[in-house]
């Protein structure tokens, strides 16, 4: 009796040594983002990731990209304050490009023409410098970013979950270059790379790709960061390029689908959302769910770092044809079911982040109306 006594009691010590299995299946992930707000595209996409049940976020990134970097992290601490996932750090990185230069860009103008969206450069409302934060509409944060610098976080990240984080990368890439150059091993510790950037030749008349279908704004933006990127031992590359991303539109009834959800995210998404291409949002959506993904393509992929008009643009080869300068084999996907992403991300936007907390008596946080002439632009 007392030997059975004793296995019940180690056996009961071991059950509880043990998480969940629902906590053991959870996938890591860092987010590393430009993360322009309120709305679109980079919130979103967001959104689209701290929503789903299957991850555990393990940080969030940021850096200048569509706009500059302290602003998308005060907007990023209000959304995860209104979601109810403050303990989601929010980890500060690149305020400049690595090479790359507004004024360089200028001089690249005038000799080869326009570059239609440069991101925090000629793109806001108001467009400012870059430690200038405008008044935000859905409230400033009271919540703090943490002190950590992204570059260090990613790398120790990866030394503590070996092989198990996937960096989604939405933005430029100067954060991650960075890392690599801090810890050559970066890459190589990473699960994988999931990467929405480049493009190849996408079917649109959309004035940003017409005259120039390579040249993709988080590719260009930091181009010698995006070779860096490209060019490490990463154990699999899964990119969503322009080509696929423009087949997709948040429309004004997709919007109204998610409206009709009460969660503080449907609320956030249905008050800033505007019409456009879901950019992040299906890279994001494709890694949670890839059978929204119909075709996929292997490809070697690079970047021109050419001083001309190419500067910036997506080079790819089809295997066997690469020239062998360092270019990897990654996965790029070509085709979607588009009913089923849209109903995918239609979920996560309607959902309530999974482990929100909020403030007691305050179960949701309201989202304040935005100001007309301050309403987000639904360029990325």
């Amino acid at each position: 009796m007392k030997n059975s006594a004793c296995f019940v009691f180690v056996a009961a010590l071991l059950l509880c040594a043990v998480p969940p299995a629902s906590a053991q299946g959870k996938r890591k992930v860092i987010i590393d983002q430009d993360a322009a707000g309120p709305g679109g595209t980079d919130m979103q996409a967001i959104l689209t990731i701290v929503n789903s049940a299957q991850v555990d976020v393990l940080g969030i990134t940021v850096l200048s990209g569509d706009a500059w970097r302290d602003e998308e992290v005060q907007h990023t601490l209000r959304l995860m304050e209104i979601i109810g996932r403050t303990d989601i750090p929010v980890v500060p990185g690149a305020v400049f490009p690595l090479v790359n230069t507004k004024e360089e860009t200028a001089r690249r103008e005038k000799l080869y023409g326009k570059i239609v969206y440069q991101g925090a450069w000629n793109w806001g409302k108001p467009i400012h410098g870059p430690y200038e934060i405008p008044p935000m509409p859905e409230g400033a944060p009271t919540t703090k970013a943490s002190s950590e610098r992204a570059a260090d976080f990613l790398v120790r990240m990866v030394h503590k979950y070996p092989h198990e984080v996937t960096i989604y990368a939405a933005g430029p890439m100067t954060n991650l270059a960075m890392a690599i150059n801090l810890d050559p091993e970066f890459a190589s510790l990473s699960k994988e790379l999931i990467v929405m950037g480049g493009g190849i030749a996408p079917q649109t008349d959309d004035p940003e790709f017409f005259a120039t279908p390579r040249r993709e704004f988080n590719f260009w933006f930091d181009a010698e960061a995006t070779q860096r990127v490209l060019r490490a031992e990463w154990p699999k590359i899964v990119v969503t390029t322009v080509d696929i991303s423009v087949k997709t539109k948040m429309s004004k009834e997709l919007i109204a689908r998610i409206a009709s959800s009460s969660s503080p995210s449907a609320k956030y998404v249905a008050k800033y959302a505007e019409e456009g291409y879901l950019w992040d949002e299906l890279a994001a959506a494709a890694w949670l769910d890839p059978s929204i993904i119909t075709k996929s393509s292997k490809l070697y992929m690079d970047v021109s770092l050419d001083r001309g008009a190419s500067y910036g643009d997506t080079l790819v080869w089809t295997p066997g044809m690469q020239p062998g300068l360092g270019e990897r084999l990654v996965e790029v996907q070509d085709d979607l079911d588009l009913g089923k992403f849209y109903d995918d991300f239609a979920t996560l936007m309607m959902a309530e982040a999974p482990g929100a907390k909020h403030a007691a008596g305050e179960p949701v946080q309201r989202v304040p109306e935005p100001p007309a002439e301050t309403a987000s632009s639904a360029r990325r």
